[in-house]
């Protein structure tokens, strides 16, 4: 294996393994930042090694081991108090035949659900909650989350610095708290399971257009919530969208990895399983009895699609009016530039564009390149095929997805083409 490719396999590697790593050794040494640091000492030992003696069979397991080694050997160096080392004894379970085990297939009980807990504690700012949940659980960069903020690079390390800092301060335990605390964290934690189901779902940078593999994290995450909070609306909303979503993931993708629309995906393919699950969990959530919030709208939205027989069968204007209501709950931009494309698929791309061409000066979309894919969208289906090469181009530029980039740059040639024609 060539070096170049060795890195960029070990990136892959560690994009998935990173959260797992991280929540892992969260339990052994109760610091976030320390987690992170032994996590990164791993990664680095692994592209030191793996180029020469190959990838392990069990990549994660190997990472997890090495970064524990590191962990007890810094415990052993900065000489931890007696009762640090009672602790260790006490918790010698993680080294443990079994535990290596576990390691091997991958599972690490709820840590990763007791990480999104720690991290969504009051004590920190939504904006600094965000930022860490990005880059511990979804494993971007420090550059790619500043993208996501439209902020400077410096000023995205500083609040992670800071957000780490203040949870090792504060002492914030690493638990999944119970009762009314556990309550008012709620809906952060959801925040940080949508966030993680979304990055998995649509990546913002990489190779791959989807991390199957965090989608599945996020809804495992959210099956737990729903058996802990049964009473939550919007969990049962939030699982609903994940199942349904998750539905899609198979065909998502072509065999070469290059990203299909929902239009044109294989409906047939479809995981009838997971729909029937979504389906439920949405019946759940109006049961309660609570308005439909957020989570539980876009899942109704999802579900337009999901019975939907063919994308010809769609039933834009319900779809048109649950955006709608979602615009009304959840106000933001990019919910309104949903909306456009809903309100051009049920009443013509003229009517969708005016809603596109009002958010032009929206400072969030700035550097959104949704919204000259949009853009380019619906200007190709009125005939306008100079202006659609031009939006899609700029879309192509903005996205650090090489595949998304691909596929905008082949819309962009073919508005280019049949324009010359």
């Amino acid at each position: 294996m060539t070096s170049s490719r060795a890195y960029r396999t070990i990136d892959a590697i560690w994009r998935m393994e990173s959260a797992k790593l991280i929540a892992g050794l969260m339990r052994m040494v109760r610091d976030v930042g320390l987690a992170e640091d032994f996590a990164q000492d791993a990664l680095v030992t692994a592209m030191q090694r793996w180029p020469e003696t190959g990838i392990p069979d069990k990549p994660g397991a190997w990472l997890m081991t090495t970064a524990k080694r590191r962990a007890l050997d810094f415990m052993r160096r900065a000489k931890v108090r007696d009762q640090k080392y009672i602790e260790i004894a006490h918790s010698m379970d993680l080294y443990t035949k079994e535990e290596m085990d576990q390691a091997l297939d991958g599972e690490i009980g709820d840590d990763l659900l007791r990480l999104i807990f720690m991290t969504c504690h009051p004590v920190l700012s939504q904006d600094a909650r965000v930022a860490l949940t990005l880059r511990l659980l979804c494993g971007l960069t420090t550059d790619e989350i500043a993208r996501s903020f439209l902020a400077a690079e410096s000023t995205i390390a500083q609040r992670i610095v800071r957000a780490k800092r203040t949870l090792s301060a504060e002492k914030v335990p690493f638990e999944v708290p119970a009762g009314d605390e556990r309550s008012a964290r709620m809906s952060a934690v959801l925040e940080v399971v949508y966030l993680l189901f979304n990055e998995g779902y649509s990546a913002t940078s990489g190779d791959c257009w989807i991390r199957p593999l965090l989608c599945q994290e996020a809804l495992r995450l959210g099956r737990i919530l729903a058996e802990i909070a049964p009473n939550e609306s919007e969990v049962h909303g939030l699982v609903a969208l994940m199942e349904i979503q998750s539905s899609r993931l198979r065909t998502r993708v072509n065999p070469a990895g290059q990203p299909v629309l929902l239009m044109d995906q294989n409906r047939a393919q479809w995981d009838r399983l997971l729909i029937r699950r979504g389906l439920a969990a949405l019946e759940r959530s109006r049961k309660i009895g609570c308005p439909l919030g957020p989570y539980s709208l876009q899942a109704a939205i999802s579900a337009c699609h999901a019975q939907a027989p063919t994308s010809a069968e769609t039933d834009w204007i319900r779809i048109a009016a649950l955006y709608e209501a979602l615009s009304r709950a959840a106000p933001s931009p990019i919910v309104e530039l949903n909306r456009a494309v809903a309100i051009s698929m049920a009443f013509g791309p003229a009517f969708g564009l005016q809603i596109v061409d009002a958010l032009s000066g929206e400072s969030s979309l700035k550097s959104y390149h949704l919204l000259p894919s949009v853009r380019g969208d619906l200007l190709a289906k009125l005939g306008r095929l100079g202006e659609a090469c031009s939006e899609f181009e700029r879309a192509a530029s903005m996205t650090r997805n090489v595949r998304e980039q691909e596929l905008l740059l082949n819309r962009a040639a073919e508005c280019r083409n049949a324009a010359a024609e």
